[in-house]
């Protein structure tokens, strides 16, 4: 068998373990997660506020389903799919992390000169990536979001934090619906559990799935009326 082969059997059979360890005691799995993401979100909703303060609004109109667009199955739709995009990063972070921590220093020991140093070097060059790619999506994702509050704050003549209130209901589950795939990779890093996430990439990807699925019906057919009763404009 290859090495490569071993790795991904390896693998396999870590996943497999993963599952079966998580089935018998899922609360002890899924709640550390969601622990951590629903942290991550809430630090994200606090830095949107800040950087909503701080941003001058756009005078352009901002356009949204159920205010001044149609509610629509083809909005949750195109909701879903920008929010599947931050999902997949997310999730890659879980798989280059078992990539990085688990599978290539397996290979790296079967491999001999220049070649197991590549391995044992990429390991930590993965994880660099995955630490800068999840900080690029956090301040993108702050910086954006807040720049649209700032704006959508002052067309419907609300304040800053009484909008993110509106906002509550669906942004806290779709958050940590996209955060649970990074807080797993973030605990399992701490323990060095690096075994453990292919699992954790399915996990919590079946979990947040049917969340935002929910938290995507909600901004786009519940969160209109929060505004309407918030503003006097509407």
């Amino acid at each position: 068998m290859k090495v490569s082969e071993l790795a991904l059997v390896q693998g396999m059979d870590d996943t497999r373990s993963a599952l079966r360890r998580w089935n018998a005691a899922p609360l002890a799995a899924v709640g550390p997660w969601a622990l951590g993401a629903t942290a991550i979100s809430v630090g994200l909703l606090a830095s949107v506020w800040v950087i909503s303060r701080a941003s001058t609004p756009d005078a352009t109109r901002y356009l949204l389903p159920g205010i001044n667009t149609p509610a629509s199955m083809h909005a949750v739709l195109h909701l879903l799919f920008r929010n599947s995009l931050v999902l997949a990063l997310h999730a890659f972070a879980c798989v280059a992390g078992f990539i990085a921590g688990s599978s290539l220093p397996m290979q790296a020991k079967h491999h001999h000169g220049w070649w197991r140093t590549v391995h044992e070097k990429a390991g930590p060059a993965a994880i660099a990536f995955v630490v800068v790619a999840t900080t690029f999506s956090l301040c993108t994702q702050a910086y954006v979001l807040g720049s649209a509050a700032s704006t959508i704050a002052a067309h419907f003549e609300i304040g800053r934090g009484m909008l993110i209130l509106t906002l509550l209901p669906h942004a806290l589950p779709e958050l940590v619906a996209l955060f649970l795939p990074l807080a797993a990779w973030m605990i399992a890093s701490r323990r060095g559990a690096w075994d453990d996430l292919l699992a954790a990439t399915a996990a919590t990807t079946a979990i947040a799935v049917p969340l935002l699925v929910v938290a995507a019906n909600l901004e786009i057919f519940v969160w209109p009326h929060l505004l309407r009763l918030a503003s006097p404009v509407v």
